[in-house]
């Protein structure tokens, strides 16, 4: 993995994740946890939705069904980017929609070329002509999400032809010689091909550095519960992954369980939270309520006044090690309604939804498996989880 991150990863792109992400991120890290130490609040990392636009319908979308799609403005991003700056935090994941969309992000890109970003992307608009242009800025690690195989992807995507356009897009990046990571929204449909032997080793084959698989939370118009996976498949998953990170030459992420198979919230640790294209600041993504946003004024005072995020996180760890949107969906209902929190879905009706949503098994639910793996068991202990801050 070092070899192939070494010899096929563009210098500069290569130095820039050193530099940026590693040596950065891990100044942030540290700032992070002496600030909660001295009981103050400023997340680590921002994962920003800069568009609600996208050119899918992907089942378990945030975004879907929305009366109106909103795109951040370049100032509020801007500002989002500055203010987290000043309290040493260099590192963003932008979302969408499909943030390819968003015409103003290669600018912000190249504006603050001192950052990293994980670009989050269905892979659909992924060109030769965009690794290229992301080659030159080299501060931008695409995450291509891939859900299936030939009939699975265009079920679960809401297109036509995506296995091939995302086999595509990863060629793409590892060609001009990106950090490129593969992501999987691992739920019943595409269980089995999560587990293939085959699957992982075409990844690294092509030049995939990372492999993240994150757990399916139904969410959006088209929620698609019968797809969530059970108690037992996600102690499938579990123990998959801890094998898997002793036996293949990439790393492979999960944003769920720490060193000794745990489970965790990464909006509850207060690590990272979600600012969505309107600018509200919500607990996570697939949380869409907020009570608080980037208009409000200064990032810091926001969140050093925000009730409802701090006994957000307050009061999560009493209640779950999972995810409180699987494990009690009316616990955030209760939540909003105590905080007058507002909808931020877009769709006006979140409540009405997570209260008519039956509880489903989340990470919470799985037996604790540790790490086997030295090195996964240093990082998360001494980084959290890195590029899985999102969850």
């Amino acid at each position: 993995m070092l070899k192939q991150l070494l010899i096929k990863t563009d210098k500069k792109c290569l130095y820039k994740f050193v530099y940026n992400l590693g040596i950065k991120g891990a100044i942030g890290l540290t700032r992070f946890k002496k600030r909660l130490k001295k009981g103050e609040f400023f997340p680590a990392f921002h994962f920003i939705s800069v568009t609600d636009d996208c050119n899918l319908n992907c089942q378990g979308c945030w975004v879907t069904g929305k009366t109106k799609n909103a795109r951040m403005e370049p100032e509020m991003l801007d500002k989002i980017i500055i203010q987290s700056k000043e309290k040493g935090s260099y590192f963003f994941g932008i979302l969408g929609g499909e943030p390819l969309m968003y015409k103003p992000l290669f600018e912000v890109f190249r504006k603050h070329s001192d950052c990293y970003f994980q670009l989050f992307t269905n892979g659909t608009l992924l060109s030769p002509g965009v690794a290229s242009e992301l080659r030159t800025l080299a501060n931008v690690t695409p995450l291509i999400s891939f859900e299936g195989d030939m009939e699975v992807a265009d079920v679960r995507r809401g297109g036509n032809n995506i296995y091939e356009k995302t086999q595509q897009a990863i060629d793409n990046s590892t060609q001009a010689g990106l950090v490129t990571g593969v992501a999987m929204s691992v739920c019943k449909s595409n269980l089995e091909l999560a587990f293939s032997e085959e699957f992982i080793n075409s990844l690294i084959k092509r030049g995939v550095l990372y492999l993240w698989y994150y757990i399916y939370r139904p969410v959006g118009k088209d929620a698609t519960v019968e797809l969530a996976l059970s108690k037992e498949e996600i102690e499938k998953l579990r123990a998959f992954l801890v094998e898997a990170r002793t036996k293949y030459n990439i790393v492979i992420v999960d944003a769920y369980w720490d060193q000794n198979g745990k489970g965790l919230c990464p909006a509850a640790s207060g690590l990272s939270h979600h600012i969505n294209a309107s600018g509200d600041i919500e607990p996570c993504p697939v949380i869409q309520f907020a009570a608080n946003n980037v208009a409000d004024g200064d990032l810091t005072d926001i969140y050093k006044n925000s009730k409802f995020l701090a006994d957000f996180k307050a009061e999560i760890p009493l209640k779950t090690t999972g995810c409180v949107v699987m494990d009690d969906p009316q616990w955030i209902v209760n939540h909003v309604n105590k905080h007058g929190a507002k909808d931020s879905s877009g769709r006006g009706n979140e409540a009405e939804r997570l209260s008519a949503m039956p509880k489903v098994p989340s990470h919470g639910s799985a037996k604790e498996i540790r790490e086997k793996s030295w090195m996964y068991r240093f990082a998360k202990k001494n980084a959290f989880f890195g590029l899985g801050a999102y969850g």
